[in-house]
């Protein structure tokens, strides 16, 4: 079986950033998708389960009201690992093109007064949500973006080095 494209990243080094995860082609466009990383995987604690639901609320409902950007929008949700969320675009644009776009999505939560959609009516788990949590986490991304905006180590995905023997034969460390 083939390794995910996200499974060739290499997780002892990557850093909190925005990264191009891939690019594929659908219906005669592309269509991107981002890796959006607020932690350091496997070295720092994950996000906390609730702020990761906040955050996935605001962040999502920024994204789809902002008006230069709405159209492109495609998908904005958690990764599994809790260290960050993939974002899905039309188009295909280097992460540097999307950073200010994020910056102000994640500046955007500390105004916040409530989580939107945080109802029974509106959300499965209606009650896991975490808005001081979500404030905390999404500030400290966004200074982080602002700090490093310039640190092309934070557009730049780290690769694992693969072991490909002289018949071609891959080695993968577990």
């Amino acid at each position: 079986m083939d390794l995910i494209p996200s499974f060739s990243v290499d997780h002892r080094a990557i850093v909190p950033g925005i990264f191009t995860s891939r690019a594929d082609s659908v219906g005669g466009g592309t269509v991107t998708t981002y890796d959006v990383r607020l932690t350091r995987p496997n070295r720092e604690p994950a996000v906390d389960v609730a702020a990761m639901h906040s955050l996935e609320h605001l962040i999502a409902t920024f994204l789809r009201n902002d008006p230069d950007w709405k159209d492109e929008i495609i998908y904005w949700g958690p990764m599994g690992c809790l260290t960050g969320f993939y974002l899905i675009l039309k188009g295909s644009r280097p992460p540097q093109e999307i950073c200010g776009l994020l910056l102000s999505a994640f500046r955007s939560v500390e105004d916040a007064q409530e989580v939107p959609g945080a109802t029974a009516k509106n959300c499965g788990n209606y009650l896991m949500h975490n808005l001081g949590m979500a404030k905390w986490y999404a500030a400290r991304f966004a200074d982080y973006l602002a700090d490093n905006a310039d640190n092309p180590e934070i557009f730049e995905y780290p690769k694992t080095e693969r072991l490909v023997t002289d018949d071609g034969q891959h080695f993968y460390d577990s």
